[in-house]
């Protein structure tokens, strides 16, 4: 018996054989052994371009050098340390994102996971305002956790009971009634910018400078998750900045620890700081913000200033999209059209099975990538923003693999 099918039998018994046969449709059973750059490896040593990154968190690749380096370094200066405690790792971080983000956004609360950073918002804005209300667009999509659940575009949400009351979703297609929503009862407005889950659609920018001018009108506030897109999957530092609207609160995702240590984080303008100043200590994480994490992250934002990956994100765009769009115009059968900006495309298929299809081809042509959790139609295509010319090159030719192969499929 092989080291891998030891390892799916006992993940089957222990943890979850239905897991294995879902990836099965997806054709990514195998077992993952790490990886390098913008490549991940199974036990049996293939190589796959990375295309899933662990949802975007891998945004420079796997085990970039030099985040690895701070890690060993940190763990040799430090620890987890205490969250409720006083570092100067905290602060020193804390300092570097009031520099990275727009506008006032000023302070920071650091988080483990994406789920937590969206409930640390929920809550806060809630206490900030004395409000109850948080609404919500559809397609967006913010985490596993409570509020985080409530907010999203799930179909799921039945099978955990009643959501949390006060949430709201509501159509991003409709402007009136997000106008008319927004009101004295409101506490906050959470949304993403760009929607890496629902196809990469991306929320048009009128209607995030109206969203921006309604929560002002009424005291409500604007929360941008920004988990998958910021520090340049789009090809801007942040997505919002397409808009020019600063929010109130903005998230960033795992990406911050590059992959190689977890964190996240929410930061904040003055004003709501100014009720966690009243109550200090009113919310807790005990792994967010460790000491460990936080000199990584300072890490991940140097590198960042360095090779400026919103950038290289940026210059591969057009090549993308061109050679996507080429794809989908020669297997209209298979692709009803191509959407994304930067290193964050979504290869819109024809219909659901065709995009499991299209996952299989994908991995039989040296490619790993997954449907969107929104849009389960699409494929998303979230490669290291350092991929190199040449690994563009192969991720396109994948492309046009495993189209060929699903409209063939299709046809058998």
């Amino acid at each position: 018996m092989s080291e891998q099918h030891e390892t799916l039998q006992a993940f089957a018994d222990l943890v979850s054989a239905s897991q294995i046969a879902q990836l099965a449709e997806l054709g990514i059973d195998f077992v993952e052994a790490g990886g390098d750059g913008a490549w991940m490896r199974d036990t049996e040593g293939n190589r796959y371009l990375d295309c899933f990154g662990s949802a975007g968190t891998f945004l420079v690749g796997r085990r970039h050098p030099d985040l690895v380096a701070a890690l060993r370094a940190a763990m040799r200066a430090t620890d987890q340390g205490n969250f409720p405690m006083i570092s100067q790792e905290k602060a020193e971080l804390a300092r570097e994102l009031a520099r990275l983000t727009p506008g006032d956004l000023d302070c920071t609360m650091f988080s483990v996971m994406r789920g937590e950073p969206i409930e640390f918002a929920c809550k806060i804005a809630r206490g900030a305002t004395g409000r109850p209300g948080l609404l919500s667009l559809s397609g967006g999509w913010h985490g596993e956790t409570g509020f985080a659940m409530a907010l999203s575009e799930r179909t799921d949400l039945d099978r955990f009971g009643p959501g949390i009351p006060g949430t709201r979703r509501l159509s991003a297609a409709d402007p009136t009634a997000i106008r008319e929503a927004i009101d004295r009862q409101t506490a906050a407005v959470v949304l993403e910018p760009f929607q890496v889950e629902n196809g990469c659609a991306r929320l048009p920018e009128e209607l995030i400078h109206d969203i921006r001018t309604w929560c002002s009108r009424h005291g409500a506030l604007l929360v941008f998750d920004e988990t998958q897109t910021a520090l340049g999957r789009t090809g801007l530092r942040f997505a919002s900045e397409a808009s020019g609207v600063v929010p109130d609160m903005l998230i960033l995702g795992e990406s911050l620890g590059g992959g190689v240590f977890p964190i996240a984080a929410t930061v904040c303008t003055q004003r709501v700081n100014a009720f966690l100043n009243r109550h200090p200590m009113i919310h807790l994480s005990t792994f967010g913000g460790s000491d460990v994490g936080c000199l990584v992250a300072r890490q991940m934002l140097a590198l960042c200033e360095r090779i400026r990956p919103w950038q290289l994100a940026a210059a591969h765009a057009p090549g993308l999209a061109a050679g996507l769009a080429e794809v989908a115009r020669a297997h209209p059968t298979v692709l009803a059209d191509v959407r994304g900006a930067g290193m964050a495309w979504a290869l819109r298929a024809t219909d659901e099975r065709t995009a499991r299809s299209l996952c299989r081809g994908l991995r039989r042509h040296g490619v790993v990538a997954m449907p969107g959790n929104v849009q389960r139609s699409a494929v998303v295509l979230r490669p290291s923003l350092l991929a190199t010319a040449d690994e563009i090159a192969f991720l396109l030719q994948a492309v046009r693999a495993a189209a060929a192969d699903a409209a063939r499929e299709a046809n058998a």
